[in-house]
């Protein structure tokens, strides 16, 4: 072998050497940039850990400005990773907009929409969610939940019927305080579900005492609302500059700071802050990509917020 092809095998050896490489860190920026997800227990279908809440954010006549704003938020939620939006018919104009804005941006199958059921009497709980359905321009909801265990028993055993007909994919029950706690977990021991929504955040933090581990153990997905405690942790951090330490977990702003702390948490499948300005939708989704906060860092951030 001539000098000259030795040097010529040894660099397209070395050539060879760099392309794993090559790939390997283009591989582990697009993993980093990627929205983590987690598993439905009951059927393995995994879900972006953020998701959009629509309460009093979609409630809104469609004013050409509105269509413009709302619909570059869902644009981009979808872009960003989103799947998870979580509407009802308690939240007057919301599921209108959403079944109207999704429709016209053709993303209705790109969405895992779920709504809920907000009355009493199995006639009446049957016309509601037509209803939502028909607002929603759905053939098939992904989750029907119940909203806030009204007429809970009764409308349980609706969603089990249209589960079976194929109607709703997946079934639940909601709750926003923790003062209900103990009913919600007396339905979670009783019935066989699929998801249970609750409010869980630094401000309120009781969930983690027996309803989390519960659902784990009962293997139900989780949802969480209420993930900022109704907006007072922004009220407390106001002014106040995000911790030097929060860089370790990839965090950037308040509400990622918020939303990784929540969702670090394995027995959350998806938290759904709402928003309906497209720079909020952006760094809320911030919350569910990178790494995240260990046990202890997360305590750490369990002290800071206490003493805010």
């Amino acid at each position: 072998m001539t000098r000259r092809e030795a040097t010529r095998l040894i660099s397209v050896s070395a050539a060879g050497l760099c392309l794993p490489v090559r790939a390997s860190r283009a591989q582990e920026k697009a993993e980093s940039s990627a929205m983590l997800a987690r598993a439905i227990p009951s059927s393995g279908e995994k879900l972006p850990v953020i998701g959009l809440g629509t309460w009093q954010a979609f409630d809104v006549d469609l004013t050409s400005d509105n269509r413009r704003q709302l619909g570059d938020v869902l644009s981009l939620f979808v872009k960003l990773g989103g799947r998870v939006i979580d509407t009802s018919p308690m939240y007057g104009r919301a599921e209108d907009v959403i079944g109207e804005l999704t429709t016209t941006l053709g993303i209705q199958d790109k969405i895992f929409l779920a709504t809920k059921v907000w009355t009493r009497g199995k006639e009446n709980g049957i016309n509601s969610m037509e209803r939502s359905m028909a607002l929603l321009r759905a053939k098939r909801i992904d989750l029907m939940q119940v909203h806030n265990l009204v007429d809970v028993q009764t409308q349980v055993a609706t969603l089990r019927e249209w589960k079976s007909q194929g109607r709703i994919r997946y079934l639940g029950i909601t709750h926003y305080e923790a003062g209900a706690f103990a009913d919600v977990e007396k339905i979670m021991r009783r019935e066989k579900l699929d998801f249970v929504q609750i409010n869980y955040s630094l401000m309120e933090r009781e969930a983690e005492e027996r309803l989390l581990p519960l659902a784990q153990e009962r293997g139900l997905a989780v949802i969480v609302n209420r993930p900022f405690g109704g907006g007072d942790l922004f009220s407390r951090t106001r002014s106040k500059p995000l911790p030097d330490w929060a860089v370790e977990f990839d965090c950037h702003s308040w509400a990622q700071f918020f939303l990784k702390w929540i969702v670090t948490n394995p027995a959350v499948t998806c938290a759904i802050p709402a928003t309906n300005k497209p720079r909020h939708l952006e760094d809320n989704m911030g919350g569910g990509i990178g790494r995240l906060p260990d046990a202890k860092m997360r305590q750490r951030m369990v002290e800071l917020a206490s003493s805010l």
